[in-house]
């Protein structure tokens, strides 16, 4: 039983993107690439849906436990799904040559440069053009793909929003480089850094001066983490660190959980329903994702009102349920709910009425709203 049951969960996430391929021909590289691109399984049928965009360096092996990770986390509505595009590199070794840099100055270099330009004036368009994109873009690589993908850091106005970074080995001046853009960054940036405990020496000892000087730095508009994976090595780290990466990166999409109640919500004193509406906001204009309130997340909300007896705030929350649900009863039954705490039951009746010829959401029915109404009218009597 535990076997079917495996079998049929690895079925359902190896479904869950499409997976298909394509060449584009470069002018920069004189040359064809092939890319390897996976579609949410939605993309098809939400077709005013846009997805943040992945793009893999190394594609050709990093590809599928990219996949993997992020279909697993999509699934549990931990991690929004998204475009992933793989750049091959290892048919031919081309990977060494896609990442030449001059060893004086630091920077890409011949065939480096052509690739650097390749990936930003060629395949990002491309991609954007070709598929429905939002505006956040991640890049990750390994090793010297990692270390070439800080270079797009290096513009005045870099061209990804997010960097995973497995283990890179880093160019020359890099662990300086990286810090003091980080230093002078004015739009937030997210950062992942990575190692094993066995790394090769080699790379590791700058990998940890950059950690360093990234802490020295300390801009908060940098959301930066660096993981050192206990018994792994430069290759075995790569898969401990894809999901600590993914849910670094997208932390504040997550559902409302237990940390975050706790450490930010419970702590307020009020704006409970403010702080609902600013989670939501921040998602779509930092992570360029734009999704409806969950309404798991509105009932957190709406249980702590109620607790702190902060029932002004329900008329906020109405507000908020009309903008994203506005053909629901969302909107209605927290006025009605918000006019039934503060004692006017006339009121309350008449939000619940309103309500009952909506549509339903939740746990909120036809039902329900009949049975406050009876309610309310019954309490508005007994206080002539």
């Amino acid at each position: 039983m535990k076997k079917v049951y495996l079998l049929t969960l690895l079925i359902s996430f190896s479904s869950f993107a499409q997976k298909t391929f394509d060449n584009i021909k470069s002018e920069k590289l004189g040359e064809e690439r092939r890319i390897t691109i996976g579609l949410p399984a939605s993309y098809e049928a939400n077709k005013d849906k846009k997805y943040p965009v992945l793009y893999l360096l190394d594609g050709d092996y990093l590809f599928d436990p990219f996949s993997g990770a992020v279909s697993y986390g999509s699934y549990w509505d931990d991690i929004p799904e998204m475009i992933i595009i793989g750049i091959h590199q290892n048919k031919d070794g081309e990977r060494f040559d896609d990442t030449t840099i001059d060893q004086n100055e630091g920077l890409p270099f011949e065939k480096g440069s052509k690739f650097f330009e390749f990936v930003g004036a060629e395949l990002v368009p491309y991609i954007e053009k070709k598929y429905r994109t939002s505006p956040f873009r991640l890049i990750a690589g390994h090793d010297i793909t990692a270390s070439f993908a800080n270079f797009y850091l290096y513009k005045e106005m870099p061209l990804f929003n997010a960097y995973i970074c497995l283990s890179p080995e880093l160019a020359p001046k890099m662990e300086v480089r990286i810090a003091e853009k980080f230093a002078k960054i004015k739009k937030p940036v997210f950062y992942y850094l990575s190692a094993g405990e066995g790394d090769i020496k080699k790379i590791k000892e700058p990998i940890e001066k950059l950690n360093n000087n990234i802490k020295i730095a300390n801009n908060p508009l940098v959301n930066y983490k660096y993981d050192v994976f206990k018994g792994a090595t430069h290759y075995t780290e790569v898969l401990h660190s894809i999901p600590s990466a993914l849910y670094q990166i997208f932390e504040a999409y997550r559902p409302i959980n237990s940390a975050e109640y706790n450490d930010k919500i419970a702590v307020l004193q009020e704006g409970y329903a403010e702080y609902l509406e600013k989670k939501y906001a921040d998602m779509s204009e930092v992570l360029g994702v734009q999704i409806p309130v969950r309404i798991s997340d509105f009932k957190v909300v709406e249980n702590l009102i109620l607790k702190r007896n902060a029932y002004s705030e329900l008329g906020k929350m109405a507000e908020i349920g009309n903008v994203n649900y506005p053909k629901a009863m969302l909107g209605e039954y927290e006025l009605g709910l918000m006019y039934e705490k503060q004692g006017d039951p006339k009121h309350a009746s008449k939000k619940y009425q309103n309500a009952s010829q909506m549509e339903p959401i939740g746990d909120l029915n036809k039902d329900m709203m009949y049975e406050k109404i009876d309610e309310m009218n019954t309490l508005a009597k007994k206080s002539k």
